[in-house]
């Protein structure tokens, strides 16, 4: 039986940070799941299905992860690229990527999935842009259907190495044609636009730099013809600045909105280095943004400004960014690197809690074009993080916001679409112990053939 088709009662939580429009937090409270999707949300409601006990617990909507790069987690902490600022650290990266193999694709998805779910993470991109040794999307597809998050891949693309001037190796990029082709099969196989999607396609050649001014416009033609998505990486620190105005003679968000990228189709990740008028430009045409306040930090690129693109109404998301510029994958994490990073920047009162968690909620899914996740209202998809109020880092807090301000680490229990994928800390659906000793065993072995 499929058990979202069955009822499931999360049954007297401490409390329930809704998201909803009127951003309630509902106090001992329940959640009622029916055929993948929230039933009823208040007190005294009853099931003849399965019982949760959420004492002791704060329910929140499951978190939305805007942008990853799964594939990177057999790439941590690497000597050379630790220190390095973005470029210096493709580079030291590149030959090492360049020997994955479809089997390294879907083992670091599926251990990226994992901890993203421990986190919280009930829906998340990822942003794949290489294909070495025969690889494809298809790959961290089938991973992420064996884990059981809300996965929207993205089919990337590199078509400008080294010896056009590029960053990435010859070896890693891909004819213009080809990719154009492989797009399209992907998006006929995979995509579905319908509410209780698991898996939706998006197009994402890979940034300015390492593709070419016509295939950034014909995947925009191409995106819109088929009705997917569009992603890439903008105007990520100084010396994306400085390539743009050097290449293009402009800055980045003029590129983009002369090849067709701006839109409530599309969302950048980073923006770091935004200006006022490019803020304008992505409030008015409802451009997303996938803020990745880690790495940021990591490689020095700098704080985005969120405050200011929040004020203005651009649509904001967080991202975990890949694991080797960010290291871990944690979307609780993100969440209060968001809050910190703009108190830094603006002052105490520049982010709450509350907002940051927004971001984390409903602000990605609305920028990964998914209302009906992010929310915890009826008839919205059964996506939801339920976490445990007795931990050592949250004892004593007064409020709710103490999710955020206190540091929480892992979900209690995390449901998607209905499913229950993490049931008291542990991943239900695969053996993580087991997945952990291989995955450690493969990156060892990528570390032993680099010397």
């Amino acid at each position: 039986m499929d058990p979202s088709a069955s009822e499931t009662l999360i049954q007297g939580a401490t409390c329930v940070v809704t998201m909803d429009d009127d951003r309630r937090v509902l106090r001992d409270a329940d959640v009622l799941i029916r055929a993948g999707a929230i039933a009823a949300v208040g007190q005294g409601l009853t099931t003849t299905g399965v019982v949760v006990s959420g004492k002791h617990t704060m329910v929140t909507p499951g978190l939305v992860n805007t942008h990853h790069h799964l594939y990177q987690n057999l790439t941590r902490a690497v000597p050379g690229a630790q220190d390095a600022l973005l470029f210096g650290w493709l580079q030291t990266l590149y030959p090492i990527w360049e020997r994955f193999t479809p089997a390294d694709m879907h083992l670091s998805t599926q251990l990226g999935l994992a901890e993203l779910a421990l986190s919280g993470c009930t829906l998340t991109a990822d942003h794949l842009y290489l294909f070495p040794n025969g690889a494809r999307l298809d790959d961290t597809i089938a991973a992420a259907q064996e884990v059981g998050l809300r996965f929207q891949p993205t089919r990337g693309a590199m078509s400008i190495g080294q010896s056009d001037g590029g960053l990435p190796p010859d070896s890693l990029v891909e004819r213009e044609a080809a990719i154009l082709e492989d797009m399209i099969r992907v998006v006929d196989t995979f995509h579905d636009p319908s509410d209780a999607a698991m898996i939706r396609v998006g197009l994402a050649p890979c940034s300015p730099f390492s593709v070419s001014r016509d295939l950034m416009r014909n995947t925009a033609l191409l995106a819109r013809d088929k009705g997917v998505m569009l992603h890439t990486h903008l105007a990520e620190n100084d010396e994306d600045i400085a390539y743009s105005l050097e290449k293009f003679g402009c800055r980045p968000g003029q590129y983009a909105q002369d090849l067709g990228w701006v839109g409530s189709d599309v969302w950048h990740a980073h923006c770091v280095k935004l200006d006022g008028e490019e803020i304008d430009l992505f409030a008015k045409t409802r451009t997303g943004v996938a803020h990745c306040p880690c790495s940021n930090c990591r490689l020095g690129s700098g704080i985005a400004p969120i405050r200011a693109m929040r004020d203005a109404g651009v649509p904001v998301g967080l991202g975990v960014d890949g694991s080797a510029s960010s290291d871990m994958a944690s979307m609780i994490n993100e969440t209060r690197q968001a809050m910190l990073l703009q108190r830094v920047a603006k002052g105490a009162n520049a982010m709450s809690a509350y907002e940051a968690l927004e971001l984390a909620t409903r602000g990605g899914a609305d920028v990964l074009g998914r209302p009906e996740c992010g929310r915890i209202m009826p008839g919205k998809r059964a996506d939801l993080a339920i976490w445990d109020t007795r931990t050592a880092s949250g004892s004593g807090s007064w409020d709710p916001a103490a999710l955020v301000l206190a540091g929480a680490a892992t979900v209690k229990h995390l449901f998607v679409e209905g499913r229950q994928i993490v049931a008291d800390g542990q991943v239900t659906t695969l053996d993580l112990p087991d997945l952990i000793t291989r995955h450690s065993a493969r990156a060892a072995e990528l570390a032993s053939a680099s010397g």
